[in-house]
């Protein structure tokens, strides 16, 4: 539900509203948020919070700290987890300087430009999120372990699933802050769960990707349990992927999902630092379903793009390299950035590889080119690429790639 500043603050006054949370991010998509209260509302729509930005990642030193969290009346949503007397509501929101201008760090803020530019050309893209994810038992201490929640493998059923509960919670819960899950089961990991959502703008996507983290770890905490988003928990086991389907609506060409696929295949390896930011993330590739080589198919899930057999409005592109330690604001805009050039450049895809990749012998995948396969190498591809340069600010290049 969309609201406006005045609904919002009816909406506080007349729902038992105490604690009013501003929600944002650092460069790397931590998730972070200050609470206020129902009577300092007026003047965070008018003024803005201010914040410590020092004490940020990729924000800043003490010498200029003060930044001003601004929120969306429309992104207003209850954390249903929360009690219903003196109930909690969220909203993200856009960062300034004190002057009143963007901060150049914050991502979301990115993401919005990125939709504004598809759109002055033309284009409205879709994105839909589907995030893998590893519940673990705790210690006696409440902290992680390493020991799967269970052993079930891809969609199993209980009792082997012992996560199906979880997952149930989770949608329930998602559905209880406007966010439409469209599926949801047990990975091949143990313990390793997937739940799916349902397509929206990229900004809502984005936004809904970083609740839906949230909303697992809190009923996993909740349940007893720890929600590992980590590209690779477990060594010898699948890694978590951060799977994205994309689409695009426009009135120009027929062939403009043919050009979308070969701008992302001729711009991935650029993005990977920030589709993949960690050392881990780089142990996932080329196992498990995880890609490893620049190439694309239909169906084939051995592929970094493929194709899901799929009809009318379903019909998608799936990118498949990157995972959930991402930030989602960042890894979107620059897909849509990736998507305007192959399609406004009429960029041409290489051949599809119709084979297994994972079984493939060496003379074959000596035709492909490769994803960066370490954290270091993709930190060089990055620095180096001037269709990074264009899009990220120096700020976060620098962070990403020298840090």
């Amino acid at each position: 539900m969309k609201y406006s500043k005045e609904e919002v603050i009816q909406y506080v006054h007349e729902e038992d509203v105490k604690f009013i949370r501003l929600a944002f991010c650092d460069v790397f998509g931590k998730q972070k948020n200050i609470s206020i209260m129902p009577q300092e509302l007026s003047r965070a729509f008018e003024y803005g919070i201010a914040i410590d930005a020092s004490a940020i990642a990729g924000f800043g030193d003490e010498n200029h700290s003060d930044l001003f969290l601004h929120p969306e009346a429309d992104t207003l949503t209850p954390l249903p987890w929360r009690p219903e007397h003196g109930r909690v509501v969220r909203m993200f929101c856009d960062i300034t300087y004190p002057n009143g201008n963007i901060f150049e760090c914050d991502t979301r803020s990115i993401l919005k430009n990125a939709i504004q530019k598809a759109e002055i050309s033309g284009y409205q893209f879709f994105f839909g999120a589907e995030q893998e994810f590893y519940l673990f038992k705790l210690d006696d201490n409440g902290n992680s372990t390493k020991e799967p929640y269970d052993n079930a493998t891809y969609m199993d059923i209980s009792p082997e699933d012992k996560g199906e509960n979880i997952r149930r919670e989770v949608c329930l819960t998602l559905e209880q802050m406007g966010i439409q899950p469209e599926s949801s089961h047990h990975e091949e990991g143990p313990g390793q769960n997937e739940i799916d959502l349902r397509y929206s703008d990229p900004l809502t996507a984005a936004d809904n990707a970083m609740t839906f983290q949230t909303v697992v770890k809190t009923i996993a905490q909740r349940n007893g349990l720890c929600a590992d988003f980590s590209p690779k928990p477990l060594e010898n086991k699948p890694g978590n992927g951060f799977h994205i389907n994309l689409s695009v609506k426009s009135s120009y060409d027929a062939d403009d999902t043919k050009y979308l696929i070969a701008g992302i295949l001729d711009k991935v390896a650029d993005m990977t630092i920030f589709l993949n930011p960690t050392e881990s993330s780089y142990h996932r590739f080329g196992s498990n379903k995880a890609p490893k080589y620049i190439s694309w198919s239909s169906e084939n899930r051995s592929q970094l793009v493929r194709i899901p057999a799929a009809v009318g409005e379903y019909r998608r592109v799936e990118l498949r390299s990157p995972d959930p330690s991402a930030n989602a604001y960042l890894i979107f805009a620059l897909i849509i950035y990736s998507m305007l050039d192959g399609i406004e450049n009429k960029l041409k895809p290489p051949a599809p590889a119709d084979i297994n990749l994972f079984k493939a012998d060496t003379d074959t995948l000596a035709n492909f080119k490769q994803l960066p396969g370490n954290l270091e190498s993709a930190r060089a591809v990055a620095a180096n690429s001037n269709f990074i340069k264009k899009y990220i600010p120096d700020a976060i290049l620098d962070i990403y790639c020298n840090k």
